[in-house]
């Protein structure tokens, strides 16, 4: 049962979002971040989680030192639009967005989460910084050196990882990378990008919270579940990670094609070679369920109720639309 500041914490969490990107002056969207974090942080200590006291006082930290930038940001823009308080600025936001190499705080915040929480941070609050990068996107270089920073980063941090939060995490760090070069050429991509990994991202965070998984060697127990059961995850790791044909895919698909299209070879490399590597540890998280053999376990595994492998199979079974979609790009 829902508790009754749950309910109005997360109303003035909405609230707050809605404030940031429906503003018309950069106070009006720092005041929407500010009641943005002042709802978040009760919604964090409500878990029972002995961690969550210091996931909560590192996420304040981190994001009331990016607002203190932000304000500053933005009043010496109001005096003077130079170049230097621009990257300040969106040097801010990402460290609100937890973007590489701004990140220093979001892994450790999200290993001290509970999974409804982790994902609201993956998900609804990544909304506000996005939305307000967008309407000053303006330097090249340095939101191609944000971008690469994203792609190398979450690959290689990510790769030796135990804990499937930080998994998550740095896998949003990689998608963060997608998403900005997908809003740099066209809104519509980054909506449907941010949709679909939005989807993909609740989906498979609810399993885990079903199953009470944290760890990757927990994911064993997984194997005792139906093949259908397994199938449909393992289709969500790979559709996360942006294997064809899968609908995960198909974002991508339209924001290398847009970086092309822009002569940015380099980019489209990098990020098509680092996106290989967080590809490589879904598949190592698959293998831990599909490759054990069902009569070596001897200890009892919990068994996922099929309306949640209901939704995956409808959200799996929109496969189709990527090759419906050929023609549109």
């Amino acid at each position: 049962m829902m508790k009754y500041y749950n309910l109005l914490f997360s109303s003035t969490l909405i609230i707050s979002t809605l404030i940031s990107i429906s503003s018309n002056s950069w106070m009006g969207m720092w005041l929407g971040l500010e009641i943005n974090l002042l709802s978040i942080i009760p919604l964090m200590n409500s878990s029972k989680n002995p961690l969550s006291a210091e996931a909560s006082i590192k996420y304040f930290s981190s994001q009331a030192l990016a607002s203190i930038i932000l304000l500053f940001s933005i009043i010496f823009m109001s005096q003077n639009m130079n170049y230097l308080m621009i990257l300040i600025f969106n040097s801010s936001l990402l460290t609100k967005l937890g973007s590489a190499p701004f990140h220093f705080w979001f892994p450790e915040v999200m290993e001290g989460l509970s999974w409804i929480n982790c994902m609201i941070m993956l998900t609804w609050q990544k909304i506000s910084p996005m939305v307000i990068i967008s309407y000053n996107f303006n330097s090249n270089l340095f939101y191609f050196c944000i971008i690469v920073s994203n792609m190398l980063i979450s690959g290689l941090m990510g790769i030796n990882q135990v804990s499937l939060r930080k998994i998550m995490a740095y896998s949003s760090i990689n998608h963060i990378g997608w998403m900005l070069s997908s809003l740099y050429f066209m809104d519509t991509i980054w909506s449907m990008y941010f949709l679909i990994y939005s989807t993909m991202t609740v989906m498979i965070v609810s399993i885990f919270w079903k199953m009470s998984f944290f760890y990757v060697k927990q994911l064993i127990t997984f194997s005792k579940n139906k093949v259908s059961n397994k199938l449909f995850l393992s289709m969500n790791f790979l559709s996360l990670g942006g294997l064809p044909p899968f609908i995960g895919f198909l974002p991508k698909w339209a924001t290398i094609q847009s970086i092309i299209m822009n002569q940015l070879y380099l980019m489209a490399f990098i990020m098509v070679i680092s996106t290989l590597v967080t590809l490589y540890f879904y598949i190592k998280l698959m293998l831990n369920f599909l490759s054990i053999n069902l009569k070596t376990l001897k200890f009892h595994a919990p068994i996922v109720q099929n309306m949640t492998f209901s939704l995956n199979f409808i959200f799996v079974s929109l496969i189709s639309l990527l090759t419906l979609s050929i023609n549109l790009f």
